[in-house]
């Protein structure tokens, strides 16, 4: 049954994509079929591929066609763009005539919101009729050879190389056709590669010029090294960066100009920078703050301002109604009176006293008088109460459910600004149970809590602190919450209540948390039948039974997040981001008598916790991206834990955000042999995973990826219920599952849904010598029972 559902959607696949690429195209007309760059040694054979125009369109594998030209062809032939224009001059016909009732004598209400409507229909037509319908826009139309583009391209390539150091490039194409296909060939010639043999500076202004033979070490024109044209409009960027935070105000990169003088024979270059003086002057002018001023608006006109100026650390305060912290918001200014003006500065107090979260707008302008400045900011408070509710679907385990939140935030709750946060979520969620027959039962999931963030570091930093440190956005987070998890084999309830700095680096690439209490009071009620489960494991020598008792559950703990190139904010450039975790649970039971947890209705536990997650995109084109993630996590139980972690405290492999091959939390550890189709989650002290995808764009919102995830989870110490459970060097790396597949994404910008299929290709859980189970896949598709797993999840999974 399951066999014929996937043929008949794979024919159902194959007869929507049916029509050749080729048919219907007229004589002298050739689909680009395929494209190759040869005789590229050192230059970016990427870079060139990107000057290519025209590129083939996105085919199934083994068959000519392709989804994206179907959806492109269907739309096209269900689009009249004759109708779309005759609607196009009716609706700029009754425009008009409703524009010329509002000369003569006005619109009502009912004409206002008709022209409206119009306006958004017209609109609407115009985008039809430039872009097409949706199946037009979705899809991609079929890539018909065009020799000038071709020839463009061609002529690209040589700029590119020319921009690159390769000044004596040549580029040429070949072009073979067969059966109304073209394979187009670019042929490359780069020649030697032209090195920058020495950097010069020319400055008739001895302070400008000192500043540069300081920071010559920083130059992005590197002597030996190929000579880029890039490099110059870096390092032009540098010199006004430079400048500007030198006191060089009115300065500006128009200013500098580079020569570059070619040795044909040494195939080097030498490259001079000029920096012109100003019209009017011989030298360009340094300037110098004057005090500064401060000031916050009423939200409008309608609000009387009964503000009174203050002063403070050299800072005027013109402050709407006095609701505001003159010391905090100086911590935020880093502008001095009697310092050279830097634009780095003002960069940072702008970004600074956005991050108070207290301001609609932060704006920054200078009165100049002769060579001083006089700085003025501008703002206007923000809402006082921020309120949001959502209604949607999540996924972690198997199906989607439901939820809603609720968030209120009130900002500048003490006049210090303080920000009061407080959040309510409930969800239900399709699970597998621990000790059902199978299937999908219900889990409910409800999540409270309050907190209050202050935008400072409290006790015990001295008070000094406040103004040193108010460069790296310091915040302090209390929070008091409660959480609720009703799953069918359990009932967990948890008190939490926590303190945590957080502070990031001035350009945001590295952000630190530090939480110095998560204490948590837990309380569990356990089904019968999961409590037989557990009690049975005890038995055995398994004490998981432990990390469902009354407890009271304490730690430590600290994060830094290195964030390389905006990792997350855009997949289109070379990113990584790396997150390093390290928590000590029950640290001070070290410091108290062993007789302290005796006999105590709560258990305890003592942990060390260590994670180390790194993640990065690789771009190959401007349609594929090669992305990866190594993931490892190390927690250690000792003292009073009695051999066990607090359950939430182990790692869990597999799930759309793991090994995608297995269901969550379902894998390892080891080479321990599942039990019951998968049905008992398997936690583990020790995890690795490796994720290695490649990701291509399809058409429209459709992206693809082909993925291979490998890893499991260990134990540090045998567990006589699960045999193969421990982690041991001379077997660990044949205990390392291995699961590949494909993905089908579509990409709104704003949201990402996903569909991953994933199959085992490698299974530990089997014994020596039968763990290689990917050939069985093919030997009777899907596989047997378990083999395929299908995950759907928002967002992409690193």
């Amino acid at each position: 049954m399951n066999k014929a559902k996937y043929i008949n959607f794979l024919v159902l696949l194959v007869l929507i994509s049916s029509c050749s690429l080729t048919k219907g195209l007229k004589d002298g007309e050739y689909l680009v079929y395929n494209v190759k760059i040869k005789g590229v040694k050192k230059s970016d054979k990427g870079a060139l591929y990107n000057m290519i125009r025209q590129t083939p369109n996105t085919r199934i594998p083994l068959i000519n066609t392709s989804i994206g030209v179907s959806i492109y062809n269907f739309g096209e032939w269900t689009f009249d763009s004759t109708k779309q224009q005759i609607k196009r001059a009716e609706y700029e016909q009754e425009r008009r005539e409703l524009i010329q009732l509002n000369e003569e004598g006005g619109l009502n209400k009912k004409q206002t919101k008709r022209l409206n409507k119009v306006n958004s229909y017209l609109e609407t037509l115009e985008k039809r009729l430039e872009y097409g319908n949706f199946f037009m826009r979705t899809g991609n139309p079929r890539v018909v050879m065009d020799s000038a583009k071709t020839l463009e391209s061609a002529q690209q390539m040589r700029f590119l190389l020319a921009n690159n150091g390769f000044f004596d490039a040549k580029t040429d194409f070949s072009v073979t056709t067969k059966r109304k296909k073209a394979n187009i060939e670019y042929l490359i010639y780069e020649g030697e590669p032209y090195v920058v043999d020495s950097f010069l500076t020319n400055s008739d202004d001895p302070k400008i010029y000192t500043l540069l033979e300081k920071s010559n070490s920083a130059s992005e024109i590197k002597i030996g090294k190929i000579y880029e044209q890039n490099a110059l409009t870096r390092e032009r960027q540098r010199v006004e960066d430079l400048l500007k935070d030198n006191g060089y105000y009115t300065f500006s990169k128009s200013y500098i100009e580079y020569n570059v003088y070619e040795d044909t024979v040494e195939h080097s270059v030498v490259v001079e920078q000029i920096i012109r003086k100003p019209i009017y002057s011989d030298f360009h002018r340094v300037y110098t703050l004057d005090s500064i001023f401060f000031s916050v608006d009423p939200p409008s006109l309608n609000f009387i301002d009964n503000s009174e100026v203050t002063y403070f650390r050299d800072i005027e305060f013109d402050l709407y109604d006095d609701r505001y912290s003159e010391k905090i918001i100086s911590s935020r200014i880093f502008l001095e009176k009697g310092a050279l003006y830097s634009r780095s500065n003002v960069i940072d107090t702008q970004r600074q006293l956005a991050n108070l979260d207290l301001f609609r707008f932060v704006n920054i302008a200078f009165d100049t008088i002769g060579n001083t400045l006089r700085p003025k900011i501008f703002t206007q408070p923000n809402q006082k109460f921020q309120i949001t509710n959502q209604l949607g679907a999540s996924i972690t385990e198997q199906v989607p459910g439901p939820f809603f939140s609720h968030s209120l935030r009130n900002r500048n709750l003490f006049r210090g600004a303080e920000i009061f946060e407080f959040y309510f979520r409930a969800g239900l969620e399709g699970v597998v149970s621990a000790t059902g027959e199978g299937g999908v039962f219900r889990s409910r999931e409800l999540n409270t809590s309050a907190s209050v963030i202050f935008p400072q570091f409290l006790f015990p930093f001295a008070a000094g602190s406040l103004e040193t440190l108010g460069r790296y956005n310091p915040r302090t987070r209390t929070l008091i919450g409660y959480s609720y998890i009703n799953r069918p084999e359990y009932i967990r309830e948890a008190v939490t209540g926590a303190i945590s700095y957080n502070w990031n680096t001035r350009t945001f690439r590295r952000q630190y948390t530090v939480n110095l209490l998560d204490a948590n009071f837990i309380r569990s009620n356990l089904d019968e039948e999961f409590y037989a489960l557990l009690d049975d494991l005890r038995d055995q020598g398994n004490n998981l039974i432990n990390s469902f008792l009354p407890s009271y559950v304490s730690s430590i703990s600290g994060q830094v997040i290195f964030n390389f190139n905006q990792y997350g904010a855009f997949q289109k450039n070379k990113a990584s981001l790396w997150r390093l975790f390290f928590e000590s649970g029950g640290t001070t039971l070290n410091f108290v008598r062993d007789d302290f947890v005796d006999n105590r209705s709560l258990a305890y536990f003592q942990f060390l916790k260590f994670q180390s997650d790194f993640r990065r995109y690789i771009p190959i084109t401007n349609k594929q991206t090669f992305a990866y993630r190594i993931n490892l996590g190390l927690a250690r139980p000792y003292g009073v834990s009695n051999g066990v972690l607090p359950y939430e405290k182990y790692f869990f492999a597999g799930g759309s955000t793991g090994i995608r091959a297995w269901q969550p939390r379902r894998l390892g550890p080891g080479s321990n042999v599942p039990t019951q189709d998968y049905r008992f989650e398997q936690p583990g002290e020790i995890l690795f995973e490796g994720m290695f995808e490649l990701r291509t764009k399809l058409y429209g919102y459709f992206d693809a990826a082909y993925f291979i995830d490998l890893g499991n989870s260990w134990t540090f110490q045998d567990d006589p219920t699960r045999p193969g459970a421990n982690f041991e060097f001379n077997r660990f790396y044949k205990e390392i599952a291995v699961g590949t597949g494909v993905g089908l994404r579509m990409d709104f910008d704003f949201l990402v849904l996903r569909l991953d299929v994933g199959v085992k290709a490698f299974d530990p859980g089997r014994p020596l010598g039968q763990r290689y189970v990917l050939n069985q896949f093919f030997r009777s598709f899907p596989g047997f029972r378990g083999q395929t797993v299908f995950n759907i999840g928002i967002g992409y999974p690193f």
